[in-house]
């Protein structure tokens, strides 16, 4: 198998996810160079994995067919011969370019009108029994496994690298802005899927004076998104620490994202994209789940705390909170928080 190709997920924290599979085939075909075909917005995760030979970047649109662009896209890729291509997400869409790039193996799970597309195929877990999702990319290497084949069964841990080039970046923007890259702290307070995974931003704001207290020379960096920005604002006002409180969401690219969780002493997230990255690096964190379900998607780091009431209404997967209280979330408070920071502190 000298070349496979990857179909990646269009979601940061289930790229992240994915990893492992990629040095799981690494071990089973070692001589192999993989690619991956991500969107824009995914393709920084797959320039910080090592296994990976080249990032193929596609302005995919969220629920667009884009048939020109996926006829073009294949005609390029059958240029390169590639013998397998792992489809990781379920969509039917996803599954059409490695069948009109005619790649002879084309592996993924069942759903979504994708008879005849994949050929080498899993039933997909129903959502009442879901494996973690590490375990559930991972089981798509098992259908290329060679009898011959090193690969171990190990339990895995994503990991990810850090680019030399964001690294400087980051080190730039932060000498620019005067911010001492020796006590930086991230908070994340943002989550794509909705506001039930959002810890409220006057908790975030309570944990910023909290840190400020126990330390003034703390720094404290809000990252995410562009649409992050708001919550991060609200965050500042609330706290009243200009000086000690930065708003980088939607300042950043994800690659520089990755280089500053890298340099932080820890990061406090909700369930998110940035959750997963910073657990990848073996940052500590205090990651906090409110709708969703740590058994499915934690952060896989040793030095990760999961902050999680486990409420009898979660984990309930909705974007809003059906009873209309979010008491999953409301009622973490800042001071435990606090304290299971202090516990992750070298």
């Amino acid at each position: 198998m000298h070349s496979i190709l990857i179909i990646a997920p269009n979601w940061i924290g289930d790229a992240v996810m994915t990893q492992p599979l990629l040095a799981n085939l690494k071990e089973q075909f070692p001589e192999s160079k993989i690619d991956v075909l991500a969107s824009t917005w995914v393709a920084p995760i797959y320039r910080a994995c090592s296994e990976i030979h080249e990032v193929i970047e596609a302005k995919f649109e969220h629920k667009q067919l884009q048939w020109g662009l996926r006829k073009k896209l294949a005609k390029e890729l059958s240029t390169k011969k590639y013998q397998a291509c792992f489809i990781l997400p379920n969509s039917f869409k996803s599954a059409l370019i490695p069948w009109l790039a005619n790649i002879p193996f084309r592996i993924g799970y069942r759903g979504e009108l994708r008879f005849g597309f994949i050929n080498l195929a899993l039933d997909n877990p129903s959502k009442f029994n879901r494996p973690p999702m590490v375990e559930h990319y991972l089981a798509l290497g098992q259908l290329l496994k060679e009898e011959s084949a090193s690969a171990s069964n190990k339990e895995r841990i994503p990991q990810l690298n850090v680019s030399n080039a964001a690294n400087k970046s980051v080190q730039a923007k932060l000498q620019n802005t005067k911010i001492d890259t020796g006590n930086i702290y991230i908070m994340c307070p943002g989550a794509e899927y909705g506001s039930t995974k959002r810890w409220p931003t006057s908790h975030f704001a309570q944990l910023a004076q909290r840190l400020i207290a126990d330390n003034p020379t703390k720094q404290i960096i809000l990252l995410g998104s562009k649409g992050d920005h708001v919550l991060a604002q609200e965050i500042q006002s609330k706290a009243n620490q200009d000086s000690h409180i930065h708003n980088w969401c939607g300042e950043t690219s994800l690659d520089e994202a990755i280089a500053l969780i890298g340099m932080s002493k820890a990061v406090i997230s909700n369930d998110s994209g940035l959750m997963h990255i910073a657990a990848a690096l073996a940052i500590p964190q205090v990651a906090i789940f409110g709708s969703s379900d740590p058994a499915h998607t934690p952060p896989l780091s040793d030095k990760a705390k999961v902050i999680w009431l486990n409420l009898p209404c979660s984990p309930c997967h909705k974007r809003a909170c059906p009873l209309g209280h979010l008491k999953c979330l409301n009622d973490i408070q800042s001071e435990q928080v606090f304290a299971t920071l202090n516990t992750l502190q070298p």
